[in-house]
C-alpha cells in the first residue's frame, strides 16, 4: 500500500457527542467538543473587541440554541429572543454578547443566515378568507408559514402540502411561502417519504428554468461532435448493470492488439457535455449534488431526460462518452493509457445475473471477453488488497416490497464476481484520473483545483480501544504506522473469517475508519490504499463526477481555469452527501417499523449491534430490523454501566455483561410509524438470554456509513424520548449507499438495482418464535413480487 503524503487525525474523532438535552443542562457550564461538525470559519474579530463566529446552529426543544463552530471546543448559546429566524441546521453568523465565565460558553446573536439548511417545509394547511398558512409537520420552533390570497385558492384546511419559502420573515412577521405540492394523506407511505426528502433539504421537482432548459437541449449528436473524439463504434462495447436499470452510466470495452495485449476501454456518460457551467441545470445539480435512493424511490440529481435518455449508454445506439482506455495484458499490467472524449455503440446490455452465469457456467454471450476481463480484473483485486486495501466483507439487505411500496419481505445480496468485474474497472478509472490531474501542474507550480475523494488514517484513541478489544480474540493490531495497521487489519479479518467473532470485529473495525469526504487537498485514500483517488464513474448521480469531468477537459486543451470556489463545492457535496445517507436511514427505519408491526409480541433471535449507556439495539437475525432494549424495561434489580473499552454494558452487582455480537431472544413491544422507532424487550429465560462474557455472531450485514458511523455508545445522558435519535449514523440497513459509494470507498463501487423487481436472494417471512406470542398469526406474504430502489454503481 502507498504512504499517504499528508496523514491527518479526523477532525473531532474521538470526541464525544452531546444529546441536545445534555447540552442544554450543560449551558453556562462546560462546553461540548464539536470538531467534527459541519460548521463555518474561524474566529473574527472586530477591533479586538466584538467577536464574530461561523457556524452551524442546533436549537433545542426548548428553544435553547447552540452555534457549533469549526475549530472551537465550545459552541455559543443563542436564547431564543436572539435567533433572528435562524431554524435549525442553518449555517449562521453569531455575534458574541457575554463572554465565558468559569469555563461555561459564550453567549450570541444572530446576525446572519449565510446558507439555509432547507426551503421547503411539509405540514398542513389553516385556510382563511383570502389567505392561508402551513403549520409545519416537524421542525424545532419552525413558525407557521404565511400563504398570500393569489397563492391560496382552491385551497382546503386539513390539506396536507409542501410550501417553499419565498420571503423570510423579520422578528414579528411570518415566513412568506407558496404552494410546490399538495400531498395525498390518505397514502401514508408516500406522504412519509416526500417528508423525509424535504426535511433532509432536497427538492422534490425540478424548477420551471431548468425544465426550460431541457427543452433547449439539442438531442442529436452532430457529425461536427464526433470528430472532436476517438471513435470506438466499431468496438466490442456493453453494459453490465442491474436487471431493471434505467440509466447506463459507464460501459466496458474490449480489443486484442499485438502480442498479447488488450485495449480496454472504461466509458463514462458525458454529461458535462450537456450539463454545461452557470445553466439552470447545473445550478440545481449543484444544489442536490447528489442523487437520493429511499426504500421505493429515486429521487434524482438530475431530470430523467438527461439520466435515463441522453447520458444513458443503452444499447445499440450512438452515445458521448468520456473515457479512460488502458493497454492491459492478461496480468492486469497497464503499458499504455489515454484519457478523453470519446463516441460509443453499446453491443449488448448485461445484466448482473447474466454475466455471473457466464462466470460460472463458462457460456454465453461473447463469453471469451467476459471471461478475460473477470480474469484481469480478480488479478487487479487481489493486488489491490495485498497493497492495503482494506477488505471488508460486504453484503446488502433490502426490502422486498409489494406494488403499494409495503415490506413484504427481506433481500440479502452479496458482491459476487459480476460486481466486482466492474467494481475493479471502475476503481482503476477513478484512480488513473485523479494521478493524471495530481501531476499537472499551472501557475506557480500549483496543483489544479480539483475535487479528490480523500479517506484519512483512523482515530488513534478509536483505533487503541479497538485494538484491546480485538486482542480479546486473540488478533494483535500492528498499531505503528498506516501500512502496518492496513495489513493487519487484513490478515485479522481473514482470521475471524467464518468464526464467532466475525460479525463483532468487522462491524466495531469499520467504526474505527474515518468518513470518506471530497476535497482539494490530496491526502490520499485510505481505505483502498490509494495516493490519488477521485469520482469520475457516475456524473449521473453525483456533482463532484461532473466536476472531475469538466477539470479533466480542460487539462486535456490546456485551458486550465482554475475553480476559485473547488474547496466551497466539495464540502457542499461532502454535506449533501451525508445528508442523503441520513433520509435513506429514515426511510429504511420507516420500512422495518412498517414491516415489524405485524410482529407485535412476537419472538425473534437477535444480535446485539449497539450499546449506550440507556439500553443496548439488537438486529432480529431473521428480519435485519433494528430495535432499542432500554435499560428500564428489562426486569432487573442490577445496574449497568457503559464501558467504553469493552463495547458493552456491565451490571455493576452481578458483572453481567451485554455486548455487542451478543446473541439474544427479544420479543417486538412497539412500532411507532410516526416516530420510525421500534422497541424491543428482552426475552429471558432457561434457552435465552444474554450470559456474562458470552459472545455471539450472526452473519455479516451492510457496510455502514462510509467507513462506519459513530459509536453508538459515545453519545452521553438524553432523556427517553432521545433515545431513538441517539442511534449513531449507519445503524440500520439503509440498504442504497452502503454497499455502493460507502463500499465503494472501502472495496470498490458496486452497483444495486434500483426500481421494484431487484433480483435477489430471497429470505421468506421471519421463522417466528410461537412461545409467549401474542400477535395473531399472519398470512405470509413472502411469494408476493415487489423490492426496494436501491443506488447504482459509483
Amino acid at each position: 500500500m502507498t504512504k499517504k503524503k499528508k496523514p491527518q487525525k479526523a477532525k473531532g474523532a474521538g470526541n464525544k457527542d452531546k444529546s441536545s438535552g445534555q447540552r442544554e443542562r450543560n449551558a453556562g457550564n462546560k462546553g461540548g467538543s464539536h470538531k467534527e461538525r459541519n460548521a463555518g470559519n474561524r474566529e473574527k474579530s472586530n477591533h479586538g473587541q466584538k467577536k464574530t463566529y461561523n457556524g452551524t446552529i442546533e436549537i433545542t426543544r426548548s428553544g435553547m440554541a447552540f452555534v457549533i463552530v469549526e475549530g472551537q471546543d465550545k459552541d455559543v448559546l443563542v436564547r431564543q429572543k436572539n435567533l433572528n429566524t435562524a431554524l435549525d441546521g442553518d449555517e449562521v453568523a453569531v455575534d458574541v454578547i457575554k463572554q465565558a465565565k468559569n469555563q461555561g460558553r459564550m453567549e450570541g446573536v444572530i446576525t446572519a443566515i449565510t446558507k439555509r439548511k432547507k426551503t421547503e417545509f411539509t405540514g398542513t394547511l389553516q385556510v382563511n378568507k383570502g389567505f392561508a398558512f402551513l403549520v409545519p409537520d416537524k421542525g424545532t420552533f419552525m413558525p407557521d408559514i404565511y400563504i398570500p390570497a393569489n397563492k391560496a385558492h382552491e385551497l382546503k384546511t386539513g390539506d396536507k402540502a409542501v410550501v417553499k419559502v419565498v420571503q423570510w420573515g423579520e422578528k414579528t412577521r411570518k415566513p412568506v411561502g407558496e404552494i410546490v405540492e399538495l400531498l395525498d394523506a390518505s397514502d401514508t407511505n408516500d406522504l412519509a417519504m416526500k417528508e423525509i426528502l424535504i426535511e433532509a433539504g432536497f427538492p422534490l421537482s425540478f424548477p420551471n428554468d431548468v425544465i426550460q432548459e431541457l427543452q433547449a437541449i439539442q438531442e442529436d449528436i452532430s457529425a461536427a461532435e464526433v470528430k472532436k473524439r476517438k471513435d470506438f463504434r466499431k468496438t466490442l462495447t456493453f453494459t453490465i448493470d442491474p436487471v431493471d436499470a434505467k440509466d447506463f452510466d459507464d460501459a466496458l470495452s474490449i480489443k486484442k492488439t499485438r502480442g498479447g495485449w488488450y485495449e480496454i476501454g472504461v466509458h463514462i456518460a458525458d454529461v458535462s457535455h450537456y450539463v454545461l457551467p452557470d445553466t439552470a441545470l447545473d445550478t440545481e445539480a449543484d444544489k442536490r449534488a447528489t442523487s437520493v435512493y429511499l426504500p421505493d424511490r429515486v429521487l434524482p440529481m438530475l431530470p430523467e431526460k438527461i439520466s435515463n435518455e441522453l447520458c444513458s449508454l443503452r444499447p445499440h445506439e450512438d452515445k458521448l462518452t468520456f473515457s479512460a482506455v488502458f493497454k492491459m495484458n492478461e496480468q492486469g499490467e497497464i503499458r499504455e493509457q489515454w484519457i478523453g472524449r470519446t463516441v460509443i455503440h453499446s453491443d449488448h446490455r448485461f445484466t448482473y445475473e447474466e454475466v455471473q452465469d457466464i462466470i460460472e457456467s463458462g457460456d454465453g454471450p461473447y463469453k471469451e471477453e467476459v471471461l478475460l476481463l473477470n480474469s484481469i480484473a480478480q488479478t487487479m483485486r487481489k493486488a489491490r488488497i495485498q497493497h492495503g486495501a482494506i477488505n471488508f466483507s460486504s453484503q446488502e439487505v433490502r426490502f422486498q416490497l409489494d406494488e403499494q411500496a409495503k415490506p413484504i419481505g427481506i433481500m440479502i445480496k452479496e458482491s459476487k464476481e459480476a460486481h466486482q468485474l466492474i467494481e475493479e474497472f471502475m476503481l482503476l478509472a477513478n484512480k488513473k484520473v485523479a494521478e493524471y490531474v495530481y501531476n499537472i501542474r499551472i501557475g506557480n507550480n500549483q496543483q489544479v483545483p480539483f475535487p479528490y475523494r480523500t479517506h484519512d488514517t483512523p482515530d488513534e484513541e478509536k483505533l487503541k480501544v479497538f485494538s484491546g478489544f480485538a486482542s480479546k480474540f486473540g488478533h494483535k493490531l500492528d498499531l505503528s504506522n498506516p501500512d502496518a495497521l492496513a495489513n493487519s487489519f487484513n490478515a485479522m479479518l481473514q482470521l475471524a473469517k467464518g468464526k464467532p467473532e466475525q460479525h463483532v470485529l468487522e462491524t466495531l473495525g469499520i467504526r474505527t475508519m474515518a468518513k470518506a469526504v471530497y476535497q482539494t487537498e490530496d491526502i490520499g485514500h485510505y481505505g483502498l490504499g490509494f495516493e490519488h483517488y477521485c469520482h469520475f464513474t457516475s456524473p449521473i448521480r453525483r456533482y463532484p463526477d461532473v466536476l472531475v469531468h469538466r477539470v479533466v477537459a480542460q487539462c486535456l486543451a490546456n485551458d486550465i481555469h482554475a475553480d476559485k470556489r473547488m474547496d466551497a463545492k466539495c464540502k457542499h457535496s461532502s454535506e449533501m452527501e451525508r445528508k442523503a445517507m441520513e433520509a435513506e436511514r429514515a426511510a429504511n427505519k420507516y420500512k422495518q417499523v412498517e414491516y415489524m408491526q405485524q410482529y407485535l409480541g412476537e419472538h425473534f433471535d437477535g444480535v446485539v449491534s449497539g450499546v449506550a449507556h440507556f439500553g443496548f439495539w439488537v438486529e432480529t437475525v431473521e428480519t435485519k430490523c433494528e430495535g432499542l432494549v432500554s435499560l428500564q424495561s428489562m426486569n432487573t434489580k442490577d445496574e449497568f454501566r457503559y464501558d467504553e473499552q469493552e463495547y458493552s454494558l456491565i451490571g455493576t452487582y452481578t458483572g453481567r455483561k451485554i455486548r455487542i455480537g451478543d446473541k439474544v431472544k427479544v420479543q417486538v413491544a412497539a412500532a411507532n410509524l410516526v416516530k420510525r422507532q421500534l422497541d424491543y424487550e428482552l426475552i429471558e429465560d432457561e434457552d435465552a438470554g444474554v450470559k456474562a462474557e458470552e459472545t455471539g455472531s450472526h452473519e455479516r450485514k451492510r457496510q455502514k456509513d462510509d467507513f462506519g458511523g459513530e459509536n453508538r455508545g459515545s453519545r452521553k445522558k438524553g432523556r427517553k424520548d432521545d433515545f431513538h435519535q441517539e442511534q449513531h449514523p449507519g445503524g440500520e440497513h439503509s440498504g442504497a449507499r452502503t454497499a455502493n459509494d460507502q463500499h465503494d470507498d472501502l472495496a470498490g463501487p458496486s452497483r444495486q438495482p434500483r426500481g421494484k423487481k431487484p433480483a435477489a436472494e430471497k429470505t421468506p417471512g421471519p421463522a417466528k418464535d410461537k412461545t409467549k406470542s401474542t400477535a395473531g398469526k399472519k398470512k405470509s406474504t413472502s411469494d408476493k413480487k415487489g423490492g426496494a430502489a436501491s443506488r447504482k454503481k459509483p
